[in-house]
């Protein structure tokens, strides 16, 4: 399943974790996030996964718009590196 995020913004009080990132992620990729504590990775997978919701932005499967879609809906999930 390919995704693809679309300008997704979200703040966190006056913190602005994510401003308007878009990426994409083709069917059968393997994709790594990389940057240092505070940089948003976890918040974009927790959209991702719908487990967060962004401020602004789309998410999409395939061609679907999924960026309002409860996360148990979604068929998706995510494993974190440490507990």
């Amino acid at each position: 399943m390919s995704i693809s995020v679309q300008n997704v913004r979200k703040r966190f009080g006056s913190f602005q974790a994510l401003d308007g990132v878009s990426m994409e992620a083709d069917s059968g990729a393997l994709l790594a996030l990389l940057g240092p504590s505070g940089s948003g990775k976890t918040t974009l997978l927790r959209i991702i996964a719908g487990l967060e919701t962004a401020d602004a932005g789309k998410v999409h499967y395939r061609d679907e718009e999924v960026t309002h879609t409860p996360p148990r809906d979604r068929n998706v999930g995510f494993v974190f590196q440490h507990y």
